[in-house]
């Protein structure tokens, strides 16, 4: 999902005045689930508007969809990066930002496109519901063997020292959704495993997860 950065009507007659976030989010989605977790650790407050993506409202002529075809969640991030760049989401360190960042790739182009629940209702429709869980299964666990071996050098409490930075956004809320989705085995993991239950524990996780959302189970 995305946001926009916008002035509320009673900031119009004052240039100066900061900028208002404005999250497009659907409860479900892991992506919205991303930024949510990224806005919290941040410590930035934003306005929730719901786009339901079971409805197709994504797809409806109106703001969001301009938006939409305009920016990526990704390219959000690296917004909020530059413009907020309190808590950084990136480490200095440059070896340990290639990790965040490769870390990051994987998770949204290796995994997440792969398991979306309109991929899976395709895969369902034209082979069946048992093959679309082994698909599943299958892109998933590929890519969370891949995070291990990426990790292993530079996982501390957090995935890549005692900070939480970019690829635990990314990979707290996809394992999350593994879990919940299509019961993955998590103990054949176990650094993304303690990853987990470190982020689980935080706050600004627990308010950005799907149940806590405005829309949830609408």
């Amino acid at each position: 999902m995305d946001f926009n950065g916008q002035k509320t009507p009673s900031d119009s007659s004052s240039p100066s005045s900061p900028s208002k976030l404005v999250l497009y989010s659907y409860w479900q989605s892991s992506c919205s689930w991303r930024v949510r977790f990224a806005l919290n650790v941040k410590g930035l407050s934003y306005e929730y508007k719901s786009v339901n993506l079971v409805k197709g409202e994504q797809f409806s002529p109106g703001e969001f969809r301009d938006l939409y075809l305009t920016t990526s969640v990704d390219i959000s991030r690296e917004y909020l990066e530059e413009k907020y760049p309190q808590k950084a989401l990136l480490p200095l360190d440059p070896r340990l930002k290639a990790v965040n960042l490769q870390a990051a790739s994987i998770i949204s182009s290796s995994i997440q496109p792969l398991q979306m629940l309109s991929v899976l209702k395709y895969i369902e429709e034209k082979v069946g519901r048992e093959e679309r869980l082994s698909w599943a299964v299958y892109y998933v666990e590929k890519g969370f063997f891949a995070l291990e071996k990426l990790l292993e050098d530079c996982v501390g409490r957090y995935a890549t020292g005692e900070e939480v930075y970019m690829a635990d956004v990314f990979l707290a809320p996809q394992i999350a959704i593994a879990i919940a989705r299509i019961d993955i085995d998590m103990s054949k993991f176990p650094l993304l495993s303690r990853i987990y239950e470190s982020c689980k524990a935080l706050p600004e996780f627990q308010a950005s997860s799907p149940e806590r959302q405005p829309d949830a189970a609408q």
